[in-house]
């Protein structure tokens, strides 16, 4: 029989740089690419050698396009990957544009470090440019979902939608009469734009995320909760701060406050302004794909043509003096950086705003510390006094959560054999783990970083 052998190179017992490898006889194959991201000692990894030569891996299969997915593509390719990177058509263009993004910031962070004299490495140079994941965009193949793809005598794949973004999909790959299931992202069963997860019915052993793996999702009307502290916000003549993921986040965001507006919930005349040049290009990437979503074409133009989309830096400062009651959906969603930051410094000492928290937020993010009911928020080397209603609506994850997840492994007729745990935190994998074990009587791993699990 041949040995199946699964390694996480990144992504496991955290919730960043998700990295599988799948080694066979006859290909090496990586599902997911990613970037870590989050406290140092994460990213710090990225600069680390992966624990596989990179010539050896065959084929890459993306799951989605979020760069805790895909950001570590251009290094791949830039060290030496050749082979085909699969991915549906959607997100081969969202990936582009977060890759591109990507090494853009790369770039100016290594700009930045070396005038400024803060690095201890002389010059500071970025993980990868511009030019390298121009170059990875040669190696992207697209599929279509639910379609058989043979990738060698005897291993194929499929791709089945799994909501949590546009194009997002797990992933079955059938190797020597064996079937794993990678999960992927999976997304909410009822979310406002996207189809519920389909799923696959049979695995022999399945690689799945756990990021919720200890919660449920807030089940409170989501549009009454947004209506309650906007209206508080405005009457208060505060801002609303929505600090957002720029693909998938913004654009169901947008949809919400369009449909708050058109039933007279919110006042009408209420700016919404979408600060971030990257929202605004996945925005557009989203119309273009609108049949992946559940709402049409022409809907999505008349949203739109609602809002003020913002691309320019030098108009933020405008925006930020502008004195009337306003909401500001700005990224980065972990508020790691991102044009958020300038409205925070202005608006989140003063208790008359609201930062609406509406994704997860990873360990050693400004998120995680709002979350966590800091004090101080420091931006830009300078402590700001966090006095702002600071509210969390899990409603809006792209996440399914704990009982979503279990009713996602439910649709298997047969049980696998075995659950391997990836992309969640300690204390979120072990809750699921006793959750699956006890009430599907599964047997259930947690992947540990670069230990091989020989299937």
């Amino acid at each position: 029989m041949d040995t199946i052998i699964i390694k996480s190179l990144g992504g496991a017992e955290t919730v960043t740089g998700s990295k599988h490898l799948l080694k066979t006889s006859e290909l090496t194959i990586l599902v997911d690419c990613g970037l870590f991201q989050g406290i140092k000692s994460l990213r710090e990894q990225n600069w680390e050698p992966l624990h596989v030569d990179v010539a050896e891996i065959d084929i890459v299969i993306l799951t989605h396009a979020h760069l805790d997915h895909c950001g570590y593509i251009p290094l791949l390719v830039k060290n030496g990957f050749k082979g085909k990177i699969y991915m549906t058509k959607p997100t081969k263009e969202l990936a582009k544009l977060i890759l591109l993004d990507s090494a853009k910031l790369q770039e100016e962070d290594a700009e930045k470090a070396n005038f400024h004299h803060y690095t201890k490495h002389n010059p500071a140079k970025p993980l990868y440019t511009i030019n390298d994941a121009e170059r990875s965009f040669k190696q992207f193949f697209t599929v279509s979902e639910n379609i058989t793809i043979k990738l060698s005598d005897h291993i194929q794949c499929r791709f089945k939608p799994c909501g949590h973004i546009i194009g997002a999909c797990s992933v079955e790959i059938v190797c020597f009469e064996k079937t794993i299931i990678f999960s992927g992202d999976i997304g909410r069963t009822h979310s406002a734009i996207l189809p519920p997860p389909d799923f696959f019915t049979k695995a022999d052993f399945l690689v799945m995320e756990s990021t919720y793996g200890d919660r449920l999702h807030d089940t409170t009307n989501l549009y009454d909760k947004l209506e309650h502290w906007i209206n508080l916000t405005v009457k208060n003549h505060g801002n609303i701060i929505i600090p957002s993921f720029a693909v998938g986040r913004a654009q169901e965001l947008i949809y919400l406050l369009y449909q708050l507006k058109e039933q007279n919930r919110i006042p009408y005349n209420l700016p919404v302004i979408m600060d971030s040049p990257m929202a605004a290009s996945a925005t557009d990437i989203m119309v273009e794909y609108a049949e992946y979503t559940t709402v049409n074409k022409e809907k999505w133009l008349e949203i739109i043509e609602q809002m003020n989309i913002n691309r320019e830096y030098t108009n933020t400062t405008e925006i930020v003096r502008d004195k009337r009651s306003k909401i500001i959906i700005a990224g980065s969603g972990m508020m790691t950086g991102g044009r958020v930051l300038e409205y925070l410094k202005h608006d989140v000492g003063n208790n008359r705003n609201t930062v609406l928290i509406v994704g997860f937020q990873a360990e050693g993010t400004r998120g995680r510390a709002l979350l966590n009911e800091s004090y101080e928020l420091k931006i830009h080397g300078k402590y700001y006094p966090v006095k702002a209603n600071v509210v969390e609506l899990t409603g809006l994850s792209a996440h399914a959560d704990q009982s979503e997840l279990i009713e996602w492994i439910r649709k298997f007729k047969n049980s696998p054999q075995q659950i391997m745990l990836v992309h969640g935190e300690p204390s979120a994998q072990e809750a699921l783990r006793v959750k699956i074990q006890t009430e599907l009587q599964i047997p259930v791993t947690i992947l540990i970083k670069d230990k091989d699990v020989v299937l």
